[in-house]
């Protein structure tokens, strides 16, 4: 265990306050979590299945943002908020199960998807599991953390369902993408935020704010993910073009195929619709011809500008710094 100290008043904090501190204090509270399902007859046999995922690392950009959301809003008992924080965890842990089997992916986070080692049904009830475990913490809190629990849960479920609608579609609008991206990413960080302010008893100008920093901040995570499926990256934890195997119309996609004309756009809808490896470069060079990367990398900005003026109510505070440079160190994946 990393060490929580107790600040003068009795308060537990996090001494010293950093990005690594917090992902610390997360990493240690999942495997406590684990440790203890582990030891219960009823739990064992589903926490089995999903310890290893869980386990396995990962951005943790979720929890940290209750976390130091919740400090940043005025909260001064970690602990508080940390049932919020592995909240959010497990429900993003459980999509991407649930993911991997929608799109029969192979790899997560650098290791087999649990379908591939245990079979779609193990898969589906580990998700079912997962989904469990996140409600059990949020409803842990008052009604209004519970509402947007449930609204962020019901937004995923619409925004994936929106997604396959548009499998394939090289009509795909740029506003079908961010109704996608919202629903699946973007307002989930925003309840994040918006609960963070609400357990720490803060303002409704407090909760607005950290809910369109989540919300804006979600939206450029999103985006890199996108550039990376393109380019290739390590952070983002699944082989380079998944998603174009996958028929997923990504916004540097459909800003090309807006852009190209005649025989480049012609060449462009050819690699969509008969995909393989060996076309990757072909579609990377065709994507830069467009200016799609460029044009990812400047919504990106622009994101990353919007979700820190929602800061701007918020005190000034070593919390608040922290929230800058998570949403900053999101966006310099792409560099």
């Amino acid at each position: 265990m990393r060490p929580l100290v107790i600040a003068p008043m009795g308060t537990m904090t996090l001494e010293p306050l950093s990005i690594d501190s917090v992902k610390d204090l997360i990493e240690d509270s999942i495997e406590e979590m684990v440790l203890e399902k582990m030891q219960s007859p009823v739990d064992r046999p589903a926490m089995s299945l999903v310890k290893e995922i869980l386990m396995s690392g990962g951005k943790r950009y979720r929890p940290m943002l209750a976390i130091i959301g919740y400090q940043a809003a005025g909260g001064r008992e970690i602990q508080k908020a940390m049932d919020i924080a592995l909240s959010a965890e497990l429900v993003h842990t459980a999509t991407l199960v649930h993911d991997d089997v929608y799109d029969q992916s192979k790899m997560r986070r650098g290791k087999p998807t649990l379908h591939s080692t245990h079979g779609i049904s193990h898969a589906i009830i580990a998700g079912d599991y997962l989904f469990s475990l996140g409600f059990e913490l949020g409803a842990k809190y008052n009604d209004r953390v519970v509402e947007r629990i449930r609204d962020s849960c019901a937004g995923i479920a619409s925004g994936e369902i929106l997604q396959f609608r548009h499998i394939n579609d090289l009509s795909t609008s740029p506003e079908d993408y961010y109704s996608i991206i919202d629903g699946k990413t973007a307002r989930p960080f925003a309840a994040g935020g918006a609960c963070a302010a609400i357990i720490a008893e803060a303002s409704k100008e407090f909760e607005s704010a950290l809910w369109g920093y989540g919300l804006e901040m979600g939206r450029a995570f999103q985006l890199v993910d996108d550039i990376l499926d393109l380019q290739g990256g390590d952070s983002i934890g699944k082989p380079r073009g998944t998603d174009v195997h996958e028929g997923k119309m990504t916004l540097p996609i459909i800003y090309a195929l807006t852009m190209l004309h005649g025989s480049d756009r012609d060449h462009l809808r050819d690699v969509l619709t008969n995909f393989s490896d060996e076309r990757m470069q072909e579609l990377g060079d065709l994507l830069e011809v467009s200016g799609a990367f460029d044009y990812a990398r400047t919504l990106v900005s622009n994101h990353v500008e919007r979700s820190l003026s929602h800061l701007s109510p918020l005190p000034d505070s070593a919390s608040k710094t922290l929230l800058s440079e998570i949403v900053m160190l999101s966006e310099s994946r792409t560099s």
